[in-house]
């Protein structure tokens, strides 16, 4: 038998309807997907589409859907320079980024490609940055091209650097309402299971209300291995939340003229780096830097859980992590709670930009899967429970960023290994 963690309400997709309103419609599904964040909408999405004559059911603990990671990120989707040409992430980002831009012409959600600049403001950073020119275009990424300083000046005219990178198909949107919208309305036209199905798998929340299904699907993003070891799976990679605190310039600032500003990533670090991002809502988002949270939904810098905080402590992965980049570490620990040291980063690639032009802005929390030797594990994890039961059940351990981005393409693959190991 599989438990909901934290026992919050169970809702059927798309609605917030509690199990007990539910239990009129039936109680009795296919498939139970346990997860409502982006990856989550669109796996259960992709199944709906595939098997119209199946019912799903979405679980989610939160009385929202995609209220953590989901709902805490930059709104940028991404275009695919930075990974390895022919790997997964790779594909699955360009693919990914033209599935989103056709879904949001298709529903008519508003989006803006409003392009991408990595620059590079030191000679040493060159030569990296020609490296990502090649797996951009390795990758398909269109339209990329090398600029001088002259070019980055013509394209952002506050910002200094000596080389740059220009990706002008590099956009921001957001998708999720809309995924919802859908999910609601194909979930809505189904009858639901008959008879003459088993449904040996009860999902219950601490009050006791249940629903069955055939097979389980999760998707838990910050609690994915919490979820796996309910159903028997190895405790690793184990989920290590780090927190990102953006800034936001004051409206009356107008730095960022066309796109977003990026800096050449460092290899040791390719996910952090402080840029400039701007909103579908006009806002500047600046940042973010990336510390250990010691709550795994926490996103104030005070927020704490006792057992969030020693599950990371204990973990001899993150002990290792930090025991290799404690330097590194104890400087973004400063950035963020120190924005005039954040700032100072920013004004390598806009020198007009000072302290008083920015306020603290959201933070969002990263589910980082990290080994026992403390690597970041940076691709998908897939795993199954054991026995009778947990045979029934899959787990999406691991959706490495930028799973927004690739939310659509990855429901494909999750999708696909459904269909494998559940014989659908």
């Amino acid at each position: 038998m599989i438990r909901t963690f934290c026992g919050a309400t169970v809702k059927a997709v798309g609605t917030a309807r509690p199990i007990k309103e539910v239990r009129r419609l039936h109680s009795s599904y296919d498939v139970a997907v346990v997860g409502g964040g982006i990856v989550g909408l669109a796996t259960v999405r992709e199944l709906i589409l595939r098997h119209p004559t199946l019912s799903f059911i979405l679980l989610e603990k939160e009385k929202e859907l995609a209220v953590h990671q989901s709902g805490h990120n930059s709104g940028v989707i991404h275009s695919g320079i930075y990974y390895t040409p022919g790997s997964l992430k790779a594909r699955l980002c360009v693919r990914g980024a033209t599935l989103a831009y056709e879904y949001c012409d298709k529903k008519g959600l508003p989006y803006k490609k409003c392009g991408k600049l990595i620059v590079a403001t030191e000679q040493e950073e060159i030569p990296r940055l020609q490296a990502l020119y090649e797996r951009g275009m390795k990758n398909n990424v269109r339209d990329l091209s090398i600029v001088d300083a002259e070019g980055i000046r013509e394209r952002e005219p506050y910002c200094r650097g000596i080389m740059a990178l220009d990706s002008p198909r590099r956009g921001g949107t957001v998708v999720t309402e809309s995924e919802v919208n859908d999910i609601c309305s194909a979930a809505e036209s189904q009858a639901g299971s008959t008879e003459g199905l088993k449904y040996p798998i009860a999902i219950r929340d601490k009050k006791g209300r249940e629903v069955r299904c055939r097979f389980v699907l999760t998707c838990g993003g910050l609690h994915s291995d919490r979820l796996s070891q309910i159903s028997g799976c190895s405790s690793e990679p184990r989920i290590v939340p780090f927190r990102g605190d953006y800034l936001v310039l004051k409206p009356e600032k107008h730095y960022l003229v066309n796109g977003n500003i990026y800096p050449v990533p460092d290899p040791r670090f390719p996910f952090l780096g402080v840029h400039f991002t701007p909103r579908m809502d006009g806002s500047v988002w600046l940042g973010p830097n990336a510390v250990l949270a010691f709550k795994r939904e926490g996103y104030k810098v005070y927020d704490f859980n006792v057992r969030d905080f020693a599950d990371a402590l204990s973990f001899r992965g993150l002990q290792r992590l930090v025991m290799k980049n404690i330097v590194y570490g104890m400087g973004e620990m400063y950035r963020g709670i120190f924005i005039g040291a954040q700032v100072k980063i920013l004004q390598k690639y806009i020198p007009e930009l000072s302290r008083s032009d920015v306020l603290r802005g959201p933070a969002g929390v990263r589910a980082q899967a990290l080994d026992r030797d403390g690597n970041l594990v940076d691709d998908f994890v897939f795993d199954g429970g054991v026995g009778e039961v947990g045979s029934r059940v899959l787990h999406v351990r691991n959706a490495p960023s930028p799973a927004a981005t690739s939310s659509l393409a990855i429901a494909e693959m999750v999708a696909d290994e459904v269909e494998k190991r559940f014989d659908l």
